[in-house]
């Protein structure tokens, strides 16, 4: 018993020690943890050290061949070169070649590629995030033309450089350089498809890696005694540049620049900024190379056709470019009893010329026809425009025209930023309809036929819209403002064609020989633009120059509704505008009575000074579907047919043409034109309706088909890069 007692006390003794000492303890224990903490994360740290050396020092042997990237440097810079040629004789080819050994000699990635067989418009955009470098080997041909292999290159990139919906940043991130391959004895077509080229690229934003050379086979005018020679000179520049890109520097100071201030300095994303000093930049490179100089245009040269954007280069503006080109001629055309008509008459045409640098093609002194992206997307595969499935057009065989250039209204979502003429009245040389049709259809024409060859294109559907089979008169301008409007309606239907036409409601008093109401024959679809439903909202929308806008508006929309053929009222919804005005939309609706009703979100056409418009007055397409069935509320005689959501468009149409539960919304085309036959037959008499040539719509096309308006029988085309995408129609 005593011995268990001693032990006991033993450990009790033992216990109240360490409780009396415990302080001691905790924190012995709190510094072996503390210590064995800091050892495993120096062990840690030390090993993953040695790691990421052991890792840089097996890439610098992987990239030190080269010269383009140091051991010590983690991030790709320039992950290969891609080399297009445009070549007619084989020169530009073999340069592509040569070009290429050279690049591979520095362990770089590199590819050739011939333009006629690359689609620019998928493949360019990729180029602008793959960090690799783009270069161009082009030649002037014939008449200051692209060689036939990089026709569609080049007018795929003219369009899209004048074509508002494409972004200015569409091509941002892609880096270029550019090689002219020319003659200097043809001194108006001297490079200039090297220039333009080169223009256009950076009007989308993309960035030089080095100004643009020209190669001179004038061995007489040469720099270097020949273009092989130019070649070869320019291609030292360009390796020793790619290997500075390769190291991720910046391009040194040129040590000219004027005054003392370096240009070249700071953080600049581009060396296009060369095109903000123009003519300044021109002089100091010239005395440098006689073969690397700017464009033409950035020096003020003396090409023949100069692109407004050019001008705007030059004046830091596209309105004092259009003032400095055309004189100021975008003023109202409606002029005092005192004008000279004369004048006006030689006014028009050097006013339309301005289109033709946004790709129109003109005809005569008042009309015009320009390709619609529909027509390029349909013959591809890719889906047809919102009539497609709205009417069952066929939008590859449809051609966009107009009569008249002139417009009574400035709107402020105008698509050709008021870039054609207005006037309030027919002051021009008139062409006649036979000669307009003649030309329009042979340009429509030319234009298709550019696509031969070019990569998607259906053979198949290339040859259908050579035969053009619809026209939409909804180009630009106001069609019925043209005198002979009726004339030329006939000619389209004796040619088959069905017609499309719009007009802005501004046309419509007994004392105009082709108003609405009294004189315009048949068409297979008439539209007026409803763009707003007050007085004061169209004032300031489409900011009418006639004074009596709101009652001509109105009697137009009262002369709609004795039409027998088909009518449609246009909508054009723009955030903070006119997107609350749904009330007053139906009132309108009651008063025209159109067969059908298009509700469509405004395309933003880009910055303007012609308006105050921005991205945040474009509406989502949910917020059209929620007006448009807050209208039909409104509207019971009216449902909801169609969608095209790609459009941010709906159609709704009149119960009459509801038959049976199914909708007919699309067009018998063949039926429209036996009708229209025999009304032009019997002088008149024989009349027709909408009712009689109406064809069933397709569940694709239906409000609420899975579909939202695309056709399946084609693959819909998604960007992969959807910040670039196009959209509007």
């Amino acid at each position: 018993l005593d011995v268990s007692m001693d032990t006991w006390s033993y450990f009790h003794t033992c216990l109240v020690s360490i409780w009396l000492h415990r302080f001691y303890i905790y924190s012995a224990v709190a510094f072996g943890i503390s210590l064995w903490i800091v050892i495993q994360f120096t062990t840690t740290r030390t090993k993953r050290k040695v790691r990421i050396e052991n890792l840089l020092v097996q890439v610098g042997k992987d990239k030190l061949g080269n010269g383009c990237a140091p051991p010590q440097a983690q991030e790709v810079h320039v992950a290969g070169v891609k080399i297009f040629y445009g070549s007619q004789t084989g020169t530009a080819k073999r340069f592509a070649k040569t070009l290429a050994e050279a690049v591979t000699s520095l362990n770089l990635p590199v590819e050739v590629i011939n333009m006629g067989d690359y689609d620019p418009e998928d493949g360019l955009v990729e180029e602008t995030s793959s960090r690799s470098i783009c270069v161009f080997l082009v030649a002037t041909y014939t008449e200051g033309q692209p060689p036939e292999s990089a026709a569609w290159f080049c007018k795929w990139l003219e369009e899209a450089a004048n074509d508002f919906r494409v972004g200015k940043s569409f091509l941002q991130g892609l880096r270029y350089a550019v090689f002219g391959l020319g003659n200097s004895a043809y001194v108006d077509h001297y490079n200039t498809v090297g220039r333009r080229m080169d223009r256009w690229l950076w009007m989308l934003s993309a960035s030089r890696i080095m100004t643009r050379a020209e190669g001179d086979c004038n061995v007489t005018q040469s720099k270097h005694g020949s273009i092989e020679a130019d070649f070869e000179a320019w291609k030292t520049k360009f390796l020793t540049r790619l290997q500075v890109l390769c190291k991720g520097e910046k391009k040194p100071c040129s040590g000219k620049c004027k005054k003392g201030k370096c240009k070249s300095s700071g953080k600049q994303s581009k060396e296009s900024s060369d095109h903000e000093h123009g003519a300044s930049e021109h002089e100091n490179t010239e005395t440098e190379e006689l073969f690397e100089t700017s464009s033409e245009e950035e020096a003020g040269g003396t090409d023949s056709v100069i692109d407004v954007e050019d001008l705007g280069n030059l004046m830091g503006h596209m309105k004092k470019a259009k003032v400095l080109l055309l004189g100021g001629w975008n003023l109202p055309f409606h002029t005092s009893a005192k004008a000279d008509p004369e004048l006006q008459l030689l006014k028009m045409p050097s006013a339309c010329r301005f289109l033709e640098f946004f790709c129109y093609k003109l005809i005569g002194s008042h009309s015009g026809v320009k390709l619609c992206r529909w027509t390029k997307s349909m013959l591809r595969g890719r889906g047809g425009c919102y009539k497609h499935t709205f009417y069952g057009i066929e939008s590859h065989r449809c051609m966009e025209a107009t009569p008249s250039l002139a417009c009574a209204n400035k709107c402020v979502f105008c698509w050709r930023h008021h870039t054609n003429p207005v006037g309030t009245e027919w002051r021009w040389k008139m062409d006649q309809p036979e000669v307009i049709l003649q030309e329009a259809l042979e340009k429509h024409q030319n234009m298709i036929k550019q696509f031969k060859g070019v990569s998607g294109v259906k053979a198949a559907r290339l040859e259908e819209a050579l035969a053009v089979k619809h026209c939409a008169l909804s180009l630009v301008g106001e069609p019925i403002m043209y005198p002979h409007i009726n004339r030329f309606v006939r000619l389209l239907h004796q040619h088959g064609i069905s017609t499309f036409l719009v007009t802005n409601a501004q046309f419509v008093k007994a004392a105009i020989p082709f108003s609405i109401c009294r004189r315009l024959e048949p068409v297979t679809q008439l539209y007026v633009s409803v763009d707003a439903s007050t007085k004061e909202s169209l004032r300031r929308i489409d900011r009418p120059l006639f004074k009596d806008f709101w009652q001509r508006f109105l009697d137009s929309l009262k002369a709609l509704a004795e039409k027998q053929q088909r009518t449609v009222y246009r909508l054009t919804l723009v955030k903070a505008w006119n997107v609350d005005e749904v009330k007053a939309y139906a009132d309108l609706i009651s008063l025209g009575k159109p067969d059908f009703i298009e509700v469509k979100g405004v395309t933003y056409c880009g910055e303007s000074s012609a308006s105050s418009l921005t991205m945040a007055n474009v509406p989502w397409h949910g917020e059209v579907v929620s007006f448009v069935q807050e209208l039909a509320r409104l509207l019971p005689e009216y449902g909801i047919a169609c969608e095209h959501e790609h459009s941010n468009c709906l159609l709704m149409a009149h119960s009459k043409f509801q038959v049976d539960g199914e909708w007919r919304t699309w067009i018998d085309y063949g039926r429209f034109q036996e009708l229209v036959g025999e009304y032009e037959q019997s002088g008149g008499s024989r009349t027709f309706t909408a009712a009689e040539y109406t064809a069933r719509t397709p569940p694709w096309a239906l409000f609420g088909a899975r579909e939202r308006g695309f056709d399946p029988s084609d693959v819909r085309f998604q960007r992969k890069n959807k910040a670039r995408d196009i959209s509007g129609c």
